[in-house]
Parts: structure tokens; C-alpha cells; sequence
């Protein structure tokens, strides 16, 4: 039984170092294969009962070891719609079986991999390079938060973005304690000062002040420019909104230090008609150029532009970032002017960004996160199915998929092989070695026995 033995050893030997030649040739040919996880072979010994002063060898067999919590290293792409995982995690895909109308139909069971290379199909599907359909859910564009809690199939739809009309002007400026208007002059006191009595009708009353076409030179004389922005109406038209600044009074004219704003509601006004509004707040400012009260925010009524009206719009200011500090130009320095409305918009370019999630680009230059890419991990990763294309499908051993991993995504990345050709090779040189002794196991066993049978001759 000694020579037999020793030949049926040697023989499952062969079959296990065969089975890691199979698993280093798959390594080896997946080594620039996205999200693949190498597979290494462990060996474990088979022993025959026997006694402890009698041990028989009862030989080896392989069996492989997958290596799905080893990362892969992360290099960055050129296509906005690749992603990586840095770290624990799986991305939820589905599978399509067939089409319907030119749609596809899905099998409606999870698949998870980490293969990364998605790219949007003529449908709008993000679908990676083995063709797995990427899963997400839904954001809601109102309130920025995912709309449900069942993970679909993402779809980038490329419907035009609706037009916002414009509702609040973000605005925050340094005010010259002394407006180097055209009319000013250092040798005249108070000269810098707006005078509403030269005006028809005097345009300091806030809210309801005026400047006519008529007296437009007189007004622009005496202010200083605060700046101008594009607003949109509810049709995405945009109206363009100038503003200036008139100081009517000051400590110096033994007053408090006044500003009145106005717009310029039509810019084509001709005799007594309206030309420029007074937005309808009265800013006084104390000693420290602070305002005095303070303005947060200021709603400007009905406000109309070339007879198109904008209704109410919210001037905000914030904390104290209006001021009226000194300044050698005596401008009006306008350090921040936003509104929140825009045109429609077709969409441009979709990526993905810095927290999971796909966002779409407009051309009229509004982001919209669309949907947000769930990560799942497994309490047995090593324990999943692997399936063709770099996917896998939970098995009773691996547990179900929990939702919210540990690991990131990374925009505009890739996550490569973990397999190293280098040490593939080095494990190459060990098999080959170790089949080769297996095999002069049996040719040694051989002879032996051809000895044993030679004795009856």
C-alpha cells in the first residue's frame, strides 16, 4: 500500500497544483480587467487514520480563496461618468434579459460589482463596460434629498431644465463715505450729496420716489453705480437690472450719514415719465460705517424692468455686509451680487460628483443632482458568487446586501485589477516546480512497483 499511497498523493498533488495554474492563467488574463479580484489557490492536506507512530500521507487537495476586500488601485479617467470605490463596497446593477420597444427589460434581481466603467447608452442608462445596468435613487430637485428608498435603474432623461423665474438678488457692497459722484467737488461742501429739491418730484421718498426721463442726467450726476445683474422671468427671459446709490445726507450736513438705492426701470423713458425707482429702503449708517439699524434684506415690490415685472424680489444683504467705509475712488465696491433664478436648459454633460451622486450640467449653466449612487457591503464578501463580467450574486454564506458602506465613491476614476503580473509569475515558478516533483513522485513510484513485480522472474 506504501508505493500506491505514495503514487494516489502525488496523483491529487498534480490535480491541486493544476487547479492553481487554472486560477494564475485567469489572474493573469484579468490584469487590466476593471474591478477584478484576483482568485488565490489554499492548499489543505488530506491524512488517512492512522497511528500516531504510523501516519500515512493521505495527500492535498486546492481549493480557491477569492480576494474581494483587496483594493484595486484607483487611477483617474478622462469620462466623467467612470467611478471607483475607495474602500468597502459594492455598486447595485441589474442585468437585462431582453427589450421591449426598443427599451430594456430587466431581471429584476441585484447584481453588486466594482467594475466601474459606466457609460450612458442611447436610452440614457448608465451601463459598464460587461453591460450591468447601475442602480441609484432618485433625487427630489426641491428638496436636494433621495425621493425613495427602492434603488431603480439609473435613467438621465435629456428633457430641458424649466426656466426659474428670479425671486431674491444676493447683494453686498462698500458704500464710499464720500461718493466722488460728477458733481462732486472737494471745494463745496456736501456737494457729494444727492439734492432732491432740484428734481421734479423728490425721489428720496422711499418706496414710491421717482426719477423722471427728464431729470435721468441730473440723478446719474449725482450718484455713484452699485452694480448690475441679469434677472429671468417665469418664461427663463432674462431682464437686466442696474443699480445706482444716491447719498442724501451726512454728518457733515449736521445730519446722519443717508443712502437711498434705486434700478433703472426704463432705460428708454422720455420726458416726465418714470426712468429709475427707488427700491424703498433708507440705509443710515453710525460712526463705524456699520448700518444703523440693520438691514438683513430688503423686498423690493413689483419690480419692473422695460414693462416686464418681476414681482417681488428679495434684496439680501446679510450681516453687516453692507458698509460705508472709507475709500480713496469714492465708488461704490460691489463685492458680491447673485440671484437665484435661470433660463431653461438642455442638458450638456453628466458626471458624477464628489459625494456619489450623478449630476447633469445644463447649458445654461445649472448643475442638477439627478440620482444618488448607493454603496452595499456584505458581512462575508469572500463568500459571494462570482458571476461573468466582474459581478456577483449573494449566496446564503455571504448574507444579504447591507446598504450605506464604509467606502467612497470617486468621480471621473477607475478602479484597476488587483492582480500583479509580476507576483502571478512568481507563484507561476512555484507550481511549476511543485507539478514537476509531483510528477517524479509517480515515475519513481513506478519503477519502484515495475522492482517489486521483477522479483518473480
Amino acid at each position: 500500500m506504501g508505493i500506491f499511497g505514495a503514487m494516489i498523493t502525488a496523483v491529487s498533488g498534480l490535480r491541486a497544483e493544476s487547479s492553481a495554474l487554472e486560477h494564475i492563467s485567469d489572474n493573469i488574463a484579468n490584469t487590466r480587467t476593471a474591478g477584478f479580484k484576483r482568485t488565490e489557490t489554499s492548499f489543505s492536506n488530506l491524512i488517512i487514520n492512522s497511528e500516531p507512530r504510523n501516519l500515512r500521507g493521505g495527500g492535498v487537495t486546492g481549493y480557491s480563496r477569492s480576494t474581494n476586500q483587496i483594493q484595486g488601485d484607483v487611477q483617474s479617467s478622462d469620462i466623467s461618468t467612470y467611478m471607483a470605490i475607495k474602500g468597502d463596497g459594492y455598486f447595485m446593477v441589474e442585468e437585462r434579459v431582453s427589450d421591449s420597444d426598443g427599451q430594456p427589460v430587466f431581471l429584476n434581481v441585484d447584481r453588486y460589482t466594482r467594475r466601474g466603467d459606466f457609460d450612458l447608452d442611447k436610452n440614457g442608462y448608465l451601463v459598464n463596460g460587461a453591460g450591468y445596468y447601475l442602480k441609484g435613487l432618485a433625487i427630489d430637485p426641491t428638496t436636494g434629498n433621495p425621493s425613495g428608498s427602492q434603488a431603480e435603474p439609473i435613467k438621465v432623461n435629456n428633457d430641458f431644465l424649466p426656466a426659474r423665474a428670479s425671486t431674491q438678488i444676493t447683494y453686498k457692497a462698500n458704500l464710499a463715505s464720500t461718493p466722488k459722484t460728477a458733481n462732486y467737488d472737494e471745494g463745496v461742501a456736501n456737494s457729494e450729496l444727492l439734492d432732491p429739491s432740484a428734481f421734479a418730484s423728490d425721489p428720496t421718498v422711499s418706496g414710491t420716489g421717482t426719477i423722471a426721463a427728464s431729470d435721468q442726467e441730473l440723478f446719474l450726476n449725482s450718484s455713484v453705480s452699485g452694480g448690475a445683474i441679469t434677472l429671468y422671468d417665469s418664461t427663463g427671459a432674462p431682464v437686466n437690472v442696474q443699480i445706482r446709490w444716491a447719498k442724501i445726507d451726512s454728518v457733515n450736513n449736521g445730519g446722519t450719514d443717508t443712502w437711498e438705492a434705486f434700478y433703472l426701470t426704463d432705460g428708454n423713458a422720455t420726458g416726465a415719465a418714470t426712468a429709475w425707482q427707488n427700491m424703498g429702503q433708507t440705509y443710515t449708517f453710525g460712526a463705524n460705517g456699520q448700518l444703523s439699524p440693520a438691514v438683513s434684506s430688503v423686498d423690493v415690490t413689483n419690480l419692473t424692468v422695460n414693462g416686464t415685472n418681476l414681482g417681488t424680489i428679495r434684496l439680501n444683504h446679510g450681516s453687516n455686509s453692507l458698509t460705508q467705509f472709507a475709500d480713496s475712488n469714492g465708488v461704490s465696491k460691489v463685492t458680491d451680487i447673485s440671484q437665484d433664478g435661470y433660463a431653461s436648459g438642455e442638458l450638456s454633460a453628466v458626471g458624477i460628483s464628489s459625494d456619489g451622486r450623478v449630476v447633469g450640467t445644463y447649458t445654461n449653466g445649472q448643475s442638477l443632482e439627478l440620482y444618488e449612487v448607493q454603496l452595499v457591503s456584505f458581512n462575508a464578501d469572500e463568500s459571494l458568487q462570482k458571476l461573468s463580467g466582474g459581478a456577483y450574486a449573494e449566496t446564503r454564506d455571504s448574507g444579504s446586501a447591507i446598504l450605506g458602506a464604509q467606502g467612497a465613491v470617486v468621480g471621473q476614476a477607475l478602479e484597476g485589477s488587483n492582480a500583479d503580473i509580476a507576483d502571478e509569475f512568481t507563484k507561476l515558478i512555484v507550481t511549476q516546480q511543485a507539478y514537476a516533483a509531483g510528477t517524479r513522485i509517480v515515475t519513481t513510484s513506478d519503477d519502484m512497483l515495475k522492482e517489486a513485480l521483477a522479483m518473480k522472474r
